[in-house]
Formats: structure tokens, sequence, C-alpha cells
């Protein structure tokens, strides 16, 4: 088993705290899946610690949360935020920071992690929202995907850019 430095601790608990704060940005939207910057952050955090570090810290933020510290967004935490609507959205998070910080190293490839984990976010999101209220698949989309899109391709770009200049930034001061 590998051991952490105490920088690397030191990182991840950086990042869950940047995550607690940036996740309480949110939007409310008509379905009850709110708009909210979590889907920014996530993967700018995989980018930032790498596959490995950013994946381990989305989980530590995600089991704050089910235990019932109010991390996510609307300063909401307990089991009931997984079993709820949006559980499918908290529940790939680590897919989303795992693919962000799979290909970091590179400029264009980033984006294809940024994609992929954009894309499995939405789509894990929208069917179990779909499984949990028992909607049809169309009414999930309509809820779930679609108000969305426009926005993540923002996201996206945002989070390649943000991540990788704060990357070099990051690495370049403390020699990570």
């Amino acid at each position: 088993m590998q051991k952490f430095s105490a920088r690397q601790i030191s990182l991840i608990g950086l990042a869950v705290s940047l995550i607690i704060i940036i996740s309480q940005i949110s939007i409310p939207m008509p379905y009850g899946v709110p708009m909210t910057l979590q889907t920014l952050i996530i993967p700018v955090v995989g980018i930032l610690l790498g596959k490995r570090d950013g994946t381990i810290a989305i989980c530590i933020y995600l089991i704050l949360g089910l235990i019932g510290f109010p991390v996510f967004a609307g300063f909401s935490g307990s089991i009931l935020s997984f079993i709820g609507p949006t559980g499918g959205f908290l529940l790939s998070f680590p897919i989303m920071a795992y693919l962000a910080g799979q290909w970091s190293d590179d400029n264009v490839k980033v984006y294809i992690g940024l994609i992929l984990g954009t894309f499995i976010n939405l789509t894990i999101g929208t069917l179990y929202f779909s499984w949990v209220t028992g909607s049809t698949l169309k009414v999930a989309f309509i809820a779930c995907f679609a108000p969305f899109i426009f926005t993540a391709i923002i996201k996206i770009v945002l989070a390649g850019f943000i991540g990788m200049k704060s990357k070099r930034i990051l690495y370049k001061k403390i020699k990570v």
C-alpha cells in the first residue's frame, strides 16, 4: 500500500475544503435538480491532484456528506442526499474526478476526460433520477440532462483551463 506524503494529505484536505465551499453556489431548477458549481470543481480537483488523489478527495467529500455534514449544495448532507433524486449525480463524482485526472498531463487529452466525465455524470444522474422518481426517461432527460447541456460545455472549457493553469502554477510553486 502506497503511503501519502504530508504534502499529498494537505492538498487533498485543501481540495475537499474547496469543494465544500464551491458546492454551495447553486441555482434551483424546476424539477429539483439544482445547477451547481460542483460539476466545475470536481473535475478541476481531478486535474490538479491527478486521478488517484483527486478521486480520494471526492470520496472524502462524499463520505462527509453521507455521514451528515452539510457539505452538498444548499448545505445538505445525509444518506437522504444519496437516495434522493439527485443521488446519481453525487455517485458519479468520483468517476468525473478520475477521468479528469486520467490525462491531466496532456492539454488536449484532458478535455477527453472532461467530456467523458460530464457525459457519465449527466447520464447516471438522469437514469438515477428516473429510477428514484419513477418518471419516464423522457421526463428525466428533460429534468436532468437537457437543461445542463449548455452550462456543461462552458464548465468543460473552464475546468480544463482553470485546472491546467492552476496545476502548472501549483506544481511550480510547491514542487508536488
